[in-house]
């Protein structure tokens, strides 16, 4: 089993900057893969960005270049860096720790916390 606490919404202007936390418990942090998904009101959740064990990342191509995913598996907690935010990064943002046992996938979700970004 694995806890995952979420922090560090809130509400930004345009242009401006956030950084979330996800702090996670229970398990072996390092051997999960961690990611960042978001919701926004009548939408579907969409992946935003994941990052492996090794600290390999991936990106969505709508925050390429403008979110930064970084993880410390001392601390077991994982960070999404938000700059240049845009009116359409409103939504609520989801942590997500994922991995495969072999026989089952893993998969736990945190409770979501929210980020707007308006003026």
């Amino acid at each position: 089993q694995v806890q995952l606490v979420e922090s560090g919404g809130g509400l930004v202007q345009p242009g401006g900057s956030l950084r979330l936390s996800c702090a996670a418990s229970g398990s072996i942090f390092s051997s999960y893969t961690m990611g960042w998904f978001r919701q926004a009101p009548g939408k579907l959740r969409e992946a935003v960005a994941g990052i492996d064990g090794g600290g390999s990342t991936n990106y969505a191509d709508s925050v390429k270049g403008r979110f930064t995913i970084s993880r410390d598996n001392v601390k077991n907690t994982v960070y999404l860096q938000m700059s240049s935010l845009k009116p359409e990064d409103t939504a609520v943002y989801y942590c997500n720790a994922a991995r495969w046992t072999g026989s089952e996938l893993e998969n736990y979700w945190g409770q979501g916390t929210q980020v707007t970004v308006s003026s």
